[in-house]
């Protein structure tokens, strides 16, 4: 076998060096160069068999050598199976893809291992199961399955078993513990074993003995994603691999991490509250940003089946500043509940905090209301919140922020029946959002009787009383019992 050659590629200006430098030696970037393996052909032959080919048929009609015309593919349909979570399935499209490669992101201790174990556990009775441990021995893997209470694994079997070569799918199946960090090692295994489903936990603790980088950096990243990719394919294997995610919440690695897997998955959530939310960026077989909601307990993560109570606050103690809008994940309607404090400030200049709520659509939202109604929220402090911390970046927010404001301000009360839709345009109009009566549904199931929202919108006859308003005054007279005193300065 020839020994793979490595060389180094600027990812600013493209030049190549056979040696590391910190600094570009072309364009003088610091921390620019990436390993990259060497072809063992050069491109040069590559061009040269192309050009001889085409002035041999330069005189013949042209065909076809491989591609298919779109009545020439055969229909495959999609066979889905489940992964013993609602929750889950919902992210991906309605259940495991077989032969997909999904990419599971999150901070560290969100809980990434703990579901993929759970998952797992179910799927390990069905089928075969190969958990790659890198960054765990397997007694550590092992000992986490006892404190979940996890009885059906099977972690006594030896690796180097062979697999049953038939299966009831009545028996539990094995579940093969692999703890190892070498990528070769890995493959074997995999080719091997031909597991139906595997786990790499995570990518950024495996390396590829050949490139001479750090396990975690770009190009061992890239590499080692690339060999799982090809084999994975080429065996129909299920493979789920854990992300490590840098400081500003992105999955480390090299970008082409993400577009080489079909799905990937950001497990969120706040380390002081005990609910998880499992949202796709991407999925090849399914929407993306739907969102799957777990509550972490004493035995792992359990599937939180309507999160809208979870996100909902108490109606029974309503408080000044508080509305409840209906947002838009994916294709899931969530009620939430959104609370603003405005408040003399102490300081030179206002305070201005969000949490779950954009930062630059309050400001928006603070200047439309001083601008077009005359609310004078310049010198004041303003504080937003999203109930539970859900992340609300649609704007179909905007109309419940800025009611939430005008309440805290006036110190009104909402009617606690009452849910705001609407995105708010900087002349102070209220403007329309898509999934209308998927948003009023979901309001009327959770016992809500009004309903503000943009004029000029079409659907069909619901229960709930539908308050049509045009720009943000009128949404804030009808949002605010007894009138309000906000007026408009146009």
């Amino acid at each position: 076998m020839a020994k793979i050659r490595t060389h180094y590629i600027c990812q600013e200006c493209g030049a190549a060096s056979p040696q590391f430098f910190g600094k570009c030696p072309s364009c003088h970037t610091w921390n620019s160069l990436v390993e990259q393996v060497v072809p063992n052909t050069p491109a040069a032959t590559d061009g040269t068999r192309l050009a001889q080919r085409h002035r041999q048929r330069q005189n013949t009609s042209p065909k076809a050598l491989s591609s298919l015309t779109l009545a020439q593919i055969s229909e495959q349909p999609i066979q889905r199976f489940s992964s013993g979570y609602s929750e889950l399935d919902r992210v991906l499209g309605g259940g495991i893809v077989p032969g997909s490669l999904v990419l599971v992101g999150g901070d560290p201790g969100i809980g990434k291992s703990t579901l993929l174990l759970q998952i797992v556990n179910f799927l390990s009775a069905r089928q075969t199961v190969l958990y790659v441990c890198a960054e765990e021995s397997g007694q550590q893997v092992k000992l986490r399955a006892q404190r979940l209470g996890i009885g059906t694994l099977n972690l006594n079997k030896e690796i180097t078993d062979p697999p049953p070569k038939s299966k009831d799918k009545s028996a539990n199946a094995d579940l093969y513990l692999l703890p190892e960090t070498d990528l070769e090692m890995v493959l074997q295994e995999l080719d091997s074993l031909q597991p139906q489903v595997a786990i790499i936990d995570s990518i950024q603790a495996l390396f590829f003995s050949t490139l001479t980088s750090a396990p975690g950096s770009v190009a061992q990243v890239r590499e080692c994603t690339s060999a799982l990719m090809r084999l994975a394919k080429r065996n129909h294997i299920t493979l789920f691999i854990v992300g490590h995610v840098t400081k500003e919440g992105a999955i480390a690695g090299p970008k082409v991490l993400e577009h080489l897997v079909d799905t990937v998955l950001y497990f969120e959530g706040d380390r002081f509250a005990n609910h998880r939310l499992l949202r796709s960026v991407k999925n090849r077989f399914g929407a993306t940003h739907e969102v799957g909601v777990f509550e972490m307990i004493d035995r792992g993560l359990r599937e939180v089946l309507n999160p809208s109570e979870l996100f909902l606050g108490d109606r029974e103690e309503v408080s000044p500043g508080t509305a409840t809008i209906v947002a838009c994940e994916g294709t899931r309607p969530i009620v939430v509940e959104l609370q603003a404090l405005v408040s003399p400030t102490s300081y030179s200049s206002p305070r201005r905090s969000t949490t779950g709520i954009e930062y630059n659509r309050l400001l928006q939202i603070l200047a439309v209301l001083e601008k077009r109604l005359g609310i004078p929220l310049s010198k004041l402090d303003a504080y937003v919140a999203s109930s539970g911390g859900l992340s609300v970046a649609e704007p179909a927010a905007d109309l419940g922020v800025a009611i939430a404001l005008a309440a805290s301000f006036r110190d009104r009360l909402v009617d606690p029946t009452t849910v705001v839709i609407g995105e708010v345009g900087l002349g102070g109009q209220v403007r329309s959002v898509s999934q209308t009566e998927l948003r009023l549904k979901e309001a009327l199931k959770l016992g809500f009787k009004r309903a503000i929202i943009p004029k000029g919108q079409s659907f069909p006859s619901l229960d709930i009383e539908v308050i049509p308003v045009a720009r943000v005054a009128d949404a804030i007279v009808a949002a605010l019992p007894g009138g309000s005193s906000a007026h408009s300065t146009e």
